[in-house]
């Protein structure tokens, strides 16, 4: 893996595992837990220009990346409400670099989406401990990927999310030593 690839997966890329254990469940779920607040202990105190720096050559502001985190998770946890609700429901897909660019991605204080993502963590965490393995097995239809996907691999790749973010920007901190 070169220096580029190293830095727009620090922690390789997802893998799908064969099967999802109730421990493997209740890892993800803390991942998820303690997630916003290891976000806010790595960059709430950032300036601007840290802040504004991008965690690899052509990728996105570490600004860009919080925000980012907050739009994808709460997508993510509408899509498993629904999957909860609805038979195997056709969720609505969305252009994430396009959403990083917009202004409240680019150049907003990143308080708001920190606030965001610790409400809606203490919510989804809530949810997924009240959860059984039957309901883990509901799905919902991605339509750009043309499949189904349950929750117990949605969790999975979320918490790998998780992680996966939180070691791009760790790394540009140990390369900056901020």
């Amino acid at each position: 893996m070169d220096n580029l690839e190293l830095k727009k997966y620090p922690i390789g890329k997802f893998q799908l595992p064969e099967k999802i254990s109730d421990q493997d469940l209740d890892r993800h779920i803390k991942t998820l837990k303690d997630f916003p607040g290891k976000l806010k202990n790595l960059v709430a105190y950032w300036n601007d220009d840290q802040l504004d720096t991008q965690y690899r050559e052509g990728g996105w502001k570490v600004r860009q990346l919080v925000n980012h985190l907050s739009d994808s998770h709460m997508n993510s946890f509408l899509r498993f409400k629904l999957a909860l609700t609805e038979d195997n429901p056709t969720v609505k897909c969305y252009d994430e670099a396009k959403w990083a660019e917009l202004q409240d991605s680019f150049s907003i204080d990143i308080k708001p989406a920190l606030q965001i993502l610790k409400g809606l963590h203490k919510r989804w965490v809530f949810e997924l401990k009240s959860l059984t393995n039957r309901e883990f097995t509901s799905t919902f239809h991605h339509p750009e990927q043309n499949r189904d996907i349950s929750l117990k691999e949605s969790l999975a790749f979320y918490a790998w999310h998780c992680d996966h973010h939180l070691a791009q920007i760790e790394n540009l901190r140990q390369e900056h030593n901020w």
